[in-house]
Formats: structure tokens, C-alpha cells, sequence
């Protein structure tokens, strides 16, 4: 049980409306009541009720900030114990004076995550919904937050549940029959053994379908823009930002490093790296940046080559065309409102003609086919809606897959007929390692890792 009572600045650090500080712990009410000064006390005052007043120096009864608190009594808060809420005015120095008066208190800076891993350990959450929370703070997109907000309230867990359930069924199978060996047929509990791994492990199986989806709507496609000077990748990262991020004039070598810029495109983040021409060139700068071109190019998740269509192919085009082939790429051939000198034909023989777009940017005529091209290219097309749960976190898709490769060690040993109790062995693995995705088999060192990624007031 935790007996400390901790605190921190919940919302971004900055000028705003107003700024929010959260206290959590057993003495968090009398605590702040200390610097609190209003007609109703903090003590007396019912769960979830807003209350106006000033907090005030203590030692000197100078009034500090006007600010609203919000009482929430345990078990009715996210933490599951007493929590207050301060809302003062979004000054930097507001929020700081109010805090160094808290912090003179009984109560401590609370650590990143802090505020999370107490309602995981006080059972409120799981683990896997412990780590949505922080998806849900990192979406780039409405389909991004509406997985982490499913995957918050439970729908990830109650999957996993449902495998183990399974498993314990399975294990406790195997138990009576190794305290009762008398009343065991071996060819029957081995296919027991067998009907339920499969049961878990199509279950895993349609979970890790949803994976590679997953991961990219959760961390987004790294896309990189590539082509020779003055074909337009620029204008491209412009249009597709919608606003002007990057700087466009008819001077070949103008972009000299990369520029990054995050957008959204049919609920797909993408992460835009607009890179300087490929080219040959003495100018030291710019051969730094054509260095780095070619670095994001092999990091890329997606290759967005840029082409001028009213130019013929470029011998370095050719050649940038030999090296990513076999990379998810698309062709982009630029300036079709001008008239066409590209040899179609050629471009062919690189890529099918669904990946060839022609667009032109200046008019922002074909955006939308570009739009539908990447889609087609991660999605086939679109994305499942409905109710399902889509599996986007490394930890949970590695766990899914020794769970997986554990399982089938169990099957193949009940087709063999090894002794049921090596066999136990396999499924409790399995058991275990599902039970680390929700945090019920977790090592502490494990949860000090996870919760340590979120921010200090989450």
C-alpha cells in the first residue's frame, strides 16, 4: 500500500488559459487544505465537487493564486485514492509559486508515469492499458485514438483474458491427471492438450494479424521525399502539410538537410522527410545534405520518389530507381500540367502502374490519387473498423509470439506423447508470458521501465 502523497503539473507547461496541478495520495485533501483558504473545508467537502477559493502562503498569509479545486475521494479517482485537482491561471510563475507551496507540505514531486503505475498497482487499470494511456497522449490521428481509447477500457485485456482463462483450464487438466494418474488416458488428455493450444493459438494468430496496422497507426509511416533538385518535393511536403513548411524557389539545391513534418493522410500518420536533390555536387553543404538524403532513404518505412514528367528520365533517377527497388515506394510523376517528355514505358519496367502517380502539384490536381496509392500500398485499400482490437505495442507483439512458439512446442509434444508434465511446463510459459502483457506476471523491473516513459503529471 502507498502512503506518500505526491504531486504535478498535469497539463503542458506554458502560457494558457488555465494549468492544472494533480495531488494523489492518502493526505492529499488535508494537505492542500493547509494553503487553501475558502468557505467550505477540503475536509468536509463530498467526492467530485468544485470549490472556489485562494491558496495562501502559510507563513506569510500572502494570497498566491486564485484557483478552483476539485475534490475527488478514493475510491472514485484514477489513482483509486484521495485526489485534488488545482486549476490555477496558466502562468509559468502561477504555477510555480502553487507548486513550491505544495511541495513545503507533506507531499512529494511525483515521478513520471507515477500517477499511471498507482492506478495499475491499486488494480484499477492493467498494464496494457497503463501503456494505451500513453498512446492515447501520442496520437497522430482520429483512428490512432480511437484504438488507444479502446484499448484503455479494456478490450486488449479482455482478449488476453480470455486466452489465459483458456490456459489455466488446460493446466488444471493436466494437474489431475498427474495427481491421479490411475483414472489418465494418455491419448485423450494429449489431444486435450491439443484442441485447446490451437483454440489459444488462432487466437493469438488473429491478434498478430492486426499487428504490422497496428504499429503503423501508432508510431506512423516514415515516408521519405526523394528525387533530383528542382522536381518539387518540397511543394509536395507544402501541400500535403497544408501549409508552407518548407522553402520552394526555382533554385536547384535550395533544401540543404532534412526537413520532418507530420500529417495525416486518410487516419494514416505519416512522418514526412522532405530531403535535399540527389545529385553530384562540390558545394560542401549541400553534399552534407544529399548525405543525409540518402540516410533517410534507407531508414524510410515508405520511399515517395519525386519525378518531373516534363523531363526526360535522368540518369540518376535510374539509378535511385535500381536502389530502392523492393522498397515500398511510390513513383510521383510531378509537373503534369506541363507537357510530358517521361517515358512511360521505361517507368514501367520499375513499377506497376499503381504505384505511378501522376500529379501535379502546383494545382494540387492528383493529391487524392497519391492519398489512395499509400493506403492501397499499407492497407489494402482501408481499415478494419468494427470492434477489433488491433495489437500496436513492440512489448505486447514479441509476448504474443512466445506465447505462440510456446504453444506449439506443447502441441507437438502431445502428438508425441511426451509425459504430460513436461508438457506443463510449455503452457504455464505460455500462461506467464500472456500474463506479462497485462501486468499480472510482470518483474518490477519491467513496470520501472514502461512507467518511466510517460510524462511527470500522467
Amino acid at each position: 500500500m502507498l502512503t506518500d502523497t505526491i504531486a504535478a503539473i498535469s497539463t503542458a507547461v506554458g502560457e494558457a488559459g488555465i494549468a492544472v496541478i494533480r495531488v494523489s495520495g492518502p493526505d492529499s485533501i488535508s494537505e492542500v487544505e493547509r494553503i487553501f483558504h475558502s468557505k467550505t473545508a477540503l475536509t468536509k467537502a463530498e467526492s467530485h465537487t468544485v470549490h472556489y477559493g485562494h491558496i495562501v502562503d502559510p507563513d506569510t498569509q500572502e494570497r498566491v493564486e486564485e484557483v478552483l479545486v476539485t475534490v475527488m475521494r478514493a475510491p472514485r479517482s484514477f489513482t483509486t485514492e484521495d485526489v485534488v485537482e488545482i486549476s490555477t491561471h496558466g502562468g509559468v510563475i502561477s504555477v510555480k509559486r502553487v507548486m513550491d507551496l505544495l511541495l513545503q507540505l507533506e507531499i512529494r514531486l511525483a515521478e513520471p508515469g507515477e500517477f499511471t503505475k498507482r492506478a495499475f498497482l491499486n488494480g484499477r487499470i492493467d498494464l496494457s492499458q497503463a501503456e494505451a494511456v500513453i498512446d492515447l497522449i501520442r496520437s497522430k490521428s482520429d483512428r490512432a485514438f480511437s484504438i488507444a481509447l479502446k484499448q484503455v477500457e479494456g478490450s486488449l485485456s479482455q482478449r488476453i483474458g480470455e486466452l489465459r482463462h483458456t490456459l489455466v483450464e488446460t493446466m488444471a487438466h493436466i494437474e489431475v491427471n498427474i495427481d491421479y494418474p490411475e483414472h489418465d488416458v494418455e491419448s485423450l488428455t494429449a489431444e486435450f492438450i491439443k484442441q485447446k493450444s490451437s483454440e489459444v493459438m488462432e487466437g493469438i494468430q488473429k491478434l498478430l494479424k492486426t499487428a504490422e496496422e497496428g504499429k503503423i497507426l501508432r508510431e506512423g509511416i516514415t515516408t521519405a521525399i526523394v528525387g533530383r533538385p528542382n522536381v518539387g518535393k518540397s511543394s509536395l511536403l507544402n501541400a500535403l502539410a497544408h501549409t508552407n513548411r518548407a522553402i520552394v524557389t526555382d533554385i536547384p539545391g535550395t533544401t540543404r538537410d532534412v526537413i520532418e513534418e507530420f500529417v495525416t493522410i486518410n487516419n494514416i500518420p505519416l512522418k514526412l522527410l522532405d530531403t535535399a536533390g540527389i545529385r553530384e555536387t562540390m558545394d560542401v553543404v549541400e553534399k552534407i545534405g544529399v548525405e543525409r538524403s540518402k540516410h533517410a532513404v534507407t531508414e524510410a518505412d515508405l520511399i515517395l520518389l519525386v519525378l518531373n514528367a516534363s523531363e526526360p528520365l535522368h540518369e540518376d533517377e535510374l539509378e535511385l530507381m535500381e536502389q530502392i527497388r523492393g522498397r515500398q515506394s511510390i513513383v510521383i510523376m510531378n509537373k503534369m500540367d506541363l507537357p510530358s517528355q517521361l517515358d512511360r514505358d521505361l517507368l514501367s519496367r520499375y513499377y506497376p502502374d499503381e504505384l505511378i502517380v501522376p500529379m501535379s502539384v502546383m494545382t494540387e490536381e492528383g493529391i487524392d490519387l497519391l492519398e489512395k496509392a499509400i493506403s492501397s500500398l499499407f492497407f489494402s485499400g482501408k481499415l478494419e473498423s468494427g470492434d477489433l482490437t488491433y495489437v500496436s505495442n513492440v512489448r505486447h507483439i514479441a509476448l504474443l509470439k512466445k506465447a505462440y512458439k510456446s504453444l506449439q512446442d506443447a502441441y507437438e509434444a502431445a502428438d508425441q506423447f511426451i509425459p504430460i508434465d513436461m508438457i506443463q511446463i510449455d503452457v504455464r510459459l505460455a500462461w506467464e508470458q500472456l500474463g506479462e502483457i497485462t501486468g499480472d506476471t510482470a518483474a518490477e523491473t519491467l513496470l520501472d521501465q514502461i512507467f518511466s516513459q510517460f510524462c511527470l503529471g500522467k
